[in-house]
């Protein structure tokens, strides 16, 4: 980073989404609206697993560390990106575009070896019932999650080092949203084919691994499902993992669109509108997804209600004796 140009213009100018003040606006609110219900979702899934504890099992201990990822991740991007969408100032510097990066990557890693901890959660849970608690034991889930934050650590720092030494004198103008890798790569004036070829093995081997590690266990779960004789058996072991299926599939299927090809290849229009949905749509939609469809989090959610309704009640009534 300390090899660039040295002028009177902003570090780096982020272009945005659009030039249009109308369209600007329709995007601001859009985004407002749901960077608010992906806070309001991912910290009340965070409480409610804390607060009961009906849901304190490994399934929800890896839940609430996915509801964090996805807090954190849409809050590295989206405050950024509401502020140059209501602002003239499209500037960030050099420090804080970086940073933005190393924790945009950071999250991301983290979230796909999460993924892969409640594979295989799910796989002891339907494979070897019996020996579930024993499997996954605390030691076991805390090893996992740490496992996963130690990846992302580590492919993040190899990310941030390898870009760290570009050197930019041609253009600081980033023709993207936030500090992603394939428009600041473009901007580099140095041979970039070493560090691309870095990154892509990095990249490709932290997806491909818990891709890996997703499928087999998916696949031994349903031999196992094929396998149980009652419908309803089968539709009970089926729905303990549709929530974790369609989350991964939302979650992957925008990651490999977006990395798993050459830089040159970026599209300005495409990789935008991927990069919308996996940074602030899809850390909204988790909560959703694993709420929605999950009976244990709706009638924690709902017995939460019961209580709080309970207590207003108990309020009131005491405030009319008075």
């Amino acid at each position: 980073m300390n090899r660039r140009n040295n002028t009177n213009l902003p570090d780096f100018i982020l272009i945005g989404l659009t030039d249009s003040e109308e369209t600007q606006l329709v995007l601001f609110m859009l985004f407002l609206l749901i960077y608010l219900i992906t806070v309001l979702g991912n910290v009340g899934m965070i409480l409610i697993i804390h607060l009961n504890v009906q849901l304190h099992t490994p399934m929800y201990f890896f839940l609430s560390h996915l509801s964090f990822l996805d807090l954190s991740y849409s809050t590295v991007i989206t405050p950024k990106t509401l502020e140059g969408l209501m602002t003239s100032t499209k500037c960030i510097s050099y420090m804080s575009c970086f940073t933005q990066m190393y924790f945009f990557v950071f999250l991301g890693a983290t979230e796909c070896f999460l993924l892969s901890s409640m594979a295989y959660d799910r796989y002891v849970a339907i494979c070897n019932p019996l020996r579930y608690p024993v499997v996954m034991s605390t030691r076991l889930c805390c090893s996992l999650t740490f496992g996963s934050y130690l990846i992302g650590f580590t492919d993040s720092f190899t990310n941030v080092f390898c870009m760290s030494r570009l050197h930019f004198c041609n253009s600081n103008v980033i023709h993207h949203f936030f500090c992603d890798t394939s428009p600041i790569l473009a901007l580099s004036c140095s041979d970039t084919q070493d560090i691309e070829i870095m990154i892509f093995i990095v990249a490709g081997s932290t997806l491909m691994m818990s891709l890996i590690t997703i499928s087999v266990s998916y696949v031994s779960i349903l031999s196992t499902i094929l396998k149980i004789t009652s419908a309803s058996g089968k539709q009970k072991a089926f729905s303990t993992c549709a929530s974790h299926l369609l989350g991964v599939a939302v979650f992957y299927g925008t990651m490999i669109f977006t990395y798993l090809k050459p830089s040159k290849s970026y599209s300005l229009g495409k990789d935008q509108v991927a990069s919308v949905f996996y940074t602030i749509v899809v850390p909204m939609l988790n909560p959703l997804i694993y709420s929605l469809r999950n009976k244990e989090v709706k009638n924690a959610l709902s017995r939460a209600m019961q209580k709080r309704g309970g207590l207003q009640a108990i309020k009131i009534t005491v405030m009319l004796n008075f």
